[in-house]
């Protein structure tokens, strides 16, 4: 075959007779260097191009492919076969026309574009017949691939490195959906992913199939081949159908803000408990997915939110999944047995406890350090703390009680995630007072005051004493911690600071004793 055509005059010749001959539309891929990769038969109104996951490109972001198809009615280029270009990075789509003679009318053929021109993020090239194409095939390829490494802004980055491009699709105001997004980026770079994108897309009514509507999914595919990106991240969580209409048209991983946390999650936890709770959450994630055709699911697993129960779950089934699930509630029963039985040694020492409490990157871990003189792992990222951690205090009044910290909480926290951590959580109730850990550089401190007091009235914790701890006062003025403490009452603080812990050390205090008495 000739390397510089797009398909030789011969091939053309035989696709056009036996698609005219079946009456079905025939496909071939061909390969850059004119090797037939595979034939494709379809019926008479088009084709399945199959997974071509396999495939990868020669040296660029194209996929190293080019797919030439036959059209029985006289029509052209369809928008099915524009999305097919994009969404699976073709070097080129092509159509022959098929006259009523079985012979070839003329060559149709299209390209994606680095940057769109008036809108369309493709061109068509001009028609022609098969016998009079110009030679310039593989120079073209090049120079589209050439075009898309000049336009990217990005530096490249470890190929191990997840490059991330973060969606939103919202029918929220602007500034909520901003504010969610900006959480988003924070825990996106919490797992040490590289974000080469942020797309935001505001509509009246969510798409039920694909969430977005399929022009802002094709821009989002350009703008992920301009940059090398792998993952799409959601904002929102995705239904099982949504995730299989995006995979169905991207070789890009597909996850939601869900299993994003999950993966965090997954990533940080130590005890025992943790990995157990973790693992059951991502399962029961996992089983009204297990509907995706095997290559979706690879691509919804692999990588970032692979991490837990591992990749053998691509093979399990529901029942074994099931079987998995009874066996990790029998083992969570033993260890919550074990904690309780801890929990009634320490109260047989009558010591109070305080348990710690906050949003994720409050600093509730810090604070404890600086309490404790301990050495926890206090990160500025979110969920640097997933297992429960106690240390001893003496009070200045000689009182000794047991501090707590614990797992941060989140707006949107996944609900099968709340419930997994609700035995961890449950040790909240043997609490004598909550401090409440509040970062207040934070601009969103506000919401994420209201976001931890739902969860612990949902909780049943709101019957608790506690104490308000405006932290981070050293990155505020002066007049809004003012402020913030006639507003709400509580203490201020500079976690990182003993000295700024005095009022802190007395209110708790005397809270300890009140409820002792």
């Amino acid at each position: 075959m000739h390397q510089n055509l797009i398909i030789s005059p011969e091939l053309a010749r035989e696709l056009c007779a036996f698609s005219y001959e079946t009456g079905r539309q025939i496909g071939v891929l061909v390969a850059r260097s004119g090797q037939v990769e595979d034939v494709i038969v379809g019926d008479h109104r088009g084709l399945v191009i199959p997974d071509l996951s396999d495939f990868r490109s020669a040296g660029g972001r194209l996929k190293g492919l080019r797919l030439i198809h036959t059209h029985l009615a006289g029509e052209g280029l369809s928008e099915d076969d524009f999305m097919d270009l994009l969404f699976l990075r073709l070097d080129l789509m092509a159509m022959l026309k098929v006259q009523a003679d079985g012979f070839p009318e003329r060559l149709y053929a299209a390209h994606l574009l680095p940057v769109p021109v008036e809108g369309k993020n493709w061109t068509l090239l001009p028609p022609v017949p098969p016998t009079q194409q110009p030679e310039t095939c593989r120079a073209l390829i090049a120079a589209i691939e050439e075009e898309f490494s000049r336009l990217r802004v990005l530096k490249d980055v470890e190929a191990a490195v997840d490059r991330a491009i973060l969606v939103s699709v919202t029918t929220a105001a602007k500034t909520q959906a901003q504010e969610s997004m900006d959480e988003l980026i924070e825990l996106v770079r919490s797992d040490n992913v590289e974000i080469q994108d942020v797309v935001i897309q505001r509509r009246e009514k969510l798409n039920p199939k694909w969430i977005l509507g399929k022009g802002k999914l094709a821009e989002i595919m350009l703008s992920a081949l301009r940059q090398n990106a792998n993952l799409l991240i959601f904002d929102q969580e995705l239904n099982p159908s949504q995730i299989r209409s995006i995979t169905d048209h991207t070789e890009l991983r597909v996850i939601d803000r869900t299993q994003l946390i999950l993966d965090i999650f997954a990533r940080r936890a130590r005890s025992r408990e943790g990995k157990l709770q973790i693992e059951m959450a991502q399962l029961k994630y996992m089983l009204p997915r297990l509907t995706l055709r095997d290559d979706a699911l690879s691509r919804l697993t692999g990588g970032i939110g692979g991490v837990g129960p591992g990749e053998t779950k691509l093979e399990v089934d529901r029942r074994r999944i099931k079987d998995r699930l009874t066996k990790l509630a029998d083992k969570l029963k033993e260890v919550s047995k074990e904690r309780h039985n801890r929990r009634g040694l320490r109260r047989k020492k009558e010591l109070p406890v305080l348990s710690l409490v906050g949003y994720t990157n409050a600093g509730k871990s810090t604070l404890l350090n600086t309490l404790t003189n301990s050495d926890i792992l206090a990160e500025d990222r979110l969920f640097a703390t997933l297992d429960p951690t106690s240390r001893r205090l003496k009070f200045p009044r000689d009182i000794e009680v047991i501090v707590t910290d614990t797992v941060g909480f989140i707006r949107n926290l996944p609900a099968e995630l709340l419930k997994a951590f609700k035995s961890t959580l449950e040790e909240l109730h043997e609490a004598d007072v909550l401090v409440h850990v509040i970062d207040l550089s934070n601009p969103r401190f506000v919401e994420q005051i209201a976001v931890v007091e739902t969860i612990l009235h949902d909780l049943e914790l709101d019957t608790i004493p506690c104490l308000r701890v405006f932290n981070k006062i050293d990155r505020v003025a002066v007049e809004l911690i003012e402020q913030q403490l006639k507003e709400y009452g509580g203490v201020a603080v500079s976690a990182n600071n003993a000295q700024t812990l005095g009022p802190f050390l007395e209110r708790v205090q005397d809270l300890v004793l009140k409820r002792w008495e």
